[in-house]
């Protein structure tokens, strides 16, 4: 297998981001513990030396994916949130984003919750455990907002009810993975969104609109 010459015409940025993709793709694929950088160099028509020119090794690769989502869903889900016309929108909004963002690139979750991965790397390990505290802490933070306007209960456990929200998520990839073809990943989670928000919501407002 040798590279093809328009592929040379890439830049470094430019060929990091084609193994970013196409790891990803083959994740969602066969499995994340199952890609291997032949995998990876056989998808893009090149040889495993061309892989390894641009990452050191696989588990650098699997950070750079890592890094990769952080820095293009975490601004997803700011701009969702800011587009919120009260904490309890700007939640709602962030939720179909990331779900959105997760139809978009399925193998995402996989990556997260690998403990082959984890185990492996230290620094993957670090990266998502930022990613996952800080996504949480500004679940949490809405919420609070929201209670402070009495859009949610006063007794509300922020923290709490931060997990649940990320647990949703995590619970629906879960399962409409199993029941492929059967459900799917948006509409369960039209229907799953407005369960959580009833739950938070004061009992005066239980039926108010979302």
């Amino acid at each position: 297998m040798s590279d093809d010459p328009a592929r040379k015409r890439l830049g470094a940025d430019e060929r990091r981001e084609e193994i970013i993709r196409v790891t990803l793709a083959l994740a969602a694929k066969q499995g994340v513990d199952d890609v291997t950088t032949q995998d990876m160099a056989q998808a893009m028509g090149v040889t495993q030396g061309a892989v390894f020119r641009h990452f050191p090794s696989k588990d650098a690769i699997w950070l750079a994916v890592m890094q990769w989502v952080r820095d293009r869903l975490m601004p997803v889900l700011g701009r969702a949130a800011a587009q919120g016309r009260d904490p309890l929108d700007a939640l709602q909004r962030m939720f179909f984003a990331h779900i959105d963002f997760i139809s978009r690139y399925p193998a995402i979750p996989s990556v997260l919750m690998s403990k082959h991965l984890h185990g492996r790397s230290t620094a993957l390990r670090r990266l998502v455990t930022e990613i996952m505290l800080g996504y949480e802490a500004k679940i949490a933070g809405l919420l609070t907002d929201a209670q402070a306007q009495g859009l949610a209960r006063a007794d509300l456990d922020a923290h709490a009810a931060a997990t649940l929200y990320i647990g949703m998520i995590q619970g629906l990839v879960l399962q409409t993975s199993i029941l492929r073809g059967q459900r799917t990943l948006a509409v369960e989670a039209a229907r799953t969104f407005p369960v959580f928000l009833q739950a938070v919501r004061p009992p005066s407002t239980q039926g108010a609109t979302p």
